[in-house]
């Protein structure tokens, strides 16, 4: 570590990391089983019900814009009180919303402020660990942090049992609430701050874009989480309304899918040890377009082809996950919070645009979803063949460990 927490130390800084980096996941998964009834409570339709979680990504992706650049400023503390307090204002908001357009405003208002979460917990691990740790902190991060996917659609199920939805809200301020417990005894991470006045702060976004290198990588690695994210936009709709389960369910099938995903980092570090990182991302690349044409064809008759192919490519974009950001953050030497910024922005409304993509035509969800692996598995593949063994990718990735 490059900086001593003596209040937390390691163990408690790792847990700080993951319990940041567990609010998207918790945030946008907890409520999925509640998602088609919400549509018959609201009497609305499913894409309305959809920009509830569309809405979210995008003032998320936001969000983190406005904070990241900020924190370079203010410290990381600072943004992470802020952010909590707005967060848990907003779920309880969220919890009391009397019609979808309000719910919409709050979710807005909530993702503004998870945004800030995420972008700081990001910059934390850049600010503390170098290199190979870094990998091996983010990988052991992103492992822990799919636990919450996984207990998030069974908890919200049965919180449907024995409660309402808005309860799932109520729970999302209870976990921000401990989160800032966990930052009150957090030490800051930003030794030396900007001193350039707040309004320039965010001006540091576009010298990090100005980066060619960054801005190239940037566009390869943001368009994988539209994988991701436009499957959590379909899969209550397509195992619920298509497949006929039950919530409950959906919340297990879902689980497992989130279950396959924390194989993702530990197989990337294992990998690594003997097989080239590039070779690695070109087959993370290959496979979602494999999976996709095989979700074309197949992924319709029955929900477990359709789960085992989503449980594929979720484990290639994990895997993939962990190289990408630590090349991105790797092209910059300086402005560390715009650099995560950008990287989470960037991913999240391509994520967003993924789920709004997949959801326009709702009678045909997994022929959708099944194009949409193609084209990014095409495009991707592409592009990174145009670099991958050029000095500022080669160079910059680790070694066999």
């Amino acid at each position: 570590m490059n900086v001593d927490q003596p209040k937390l130390g390691k163990r408690g800084t790792l847990l700080l990391l993951i319990v940041l980096g567990a609010f998207p996941p918790l945030t946008m998964d907890l409520y999925l089983p509640a998602l088609p009834r919400m549509a018959e409570i609201f009497a609305t339709s499913h894409a309305m019900i959809n920009l509830t979680l569309g809405a979210y990504m995008v003032s998320f992706a936001i969000g983190m814009l406005f904070w990241g650049p900020l924190s370079e400023r203010t410290g990381r503390k600072p943004i992470l009180f802020t952010a909590l307090a707005i967060y848990i204002s907003a779920s309880l908001l969220c919890a009391i919303a009397f019609n979808v357009e309000s719910l919409i405003v709050f979710r807005i208002l909530q993702g503004l402020a998870g945004g800030g979460v995420t972008v700081v917990g990001t910059s934390i691990v850049k600010d503390l660990f170098d290199g190979r740790e870094r990998e091996k902190v983010m990988a052991t991060v992103m492992s822990l942090v799919i636990i919450a996917p996984m207990v998030a659609p069974v908890l919200g199920a049965f919180l449907l049992k024995v409660a309402t939805w808005r309860a799932m809200f109520v729970v999302l301020a209870v976990f921000g609430c401990l989160a800032g417990g966990l930052v009150v005894l957090f030490r800051e991470t930003m030794v030396e701050r900007s001193t350039a006045p707040v309004l320039k702060s965010w001006n540091r976004l576009g010298v990090v874009l100005a980066n060619p290198r960054f801005a190239y990588l940037l566009l390869v690695f943001s368009l994988m989480p539209m994988c991701l994210l436009s499957f959590l936009g379909i899969a209550a709709y397509v195992y619920i309304d298509g497949f006929g389960m039950s919530e409950q369910a959906f919340s297990f099938i879902f689980a497992f899918n989130a279950a396959c995903a924390t194989l993702g980092p530990v197989l990337y570090l294992r990998l690594s040890r003997f097989i080239p990182v590039q070779t690695i991302i070109t087959t993370c690349f290959a496979v979602v377009f494999s999976g996709g044409a095989a979700m074309l064809f197949l992924g319709g008759q029955s929900p477990w082809i359709f789960a085992a192919l989503a449980a594929m490519i979720t484990i290639s974009v994990i895997v993939m996950r962990v190289p990408g950001a630590n090349l991105l953050l790797d092209q910059q030497t300086r402005d560390t919070g715009s650099a995560a910024a950008l990287i989470q922005f960037s991913g999240t409304l391509m994520g967003a645009a993924g789920v709004q993509i997949v959801s326009a035509n709702s009678h045909d969800l997994i022929r959708n979803y099944g194009i949409l692996l193609i084209v990014i598995g095409t495009t991707c593949s592409l592009l990174w063949l145009m670099v991958r063994h050029r000095p500022f990718v080669a160079g910059k990735l680790p070694q066999h460990a």
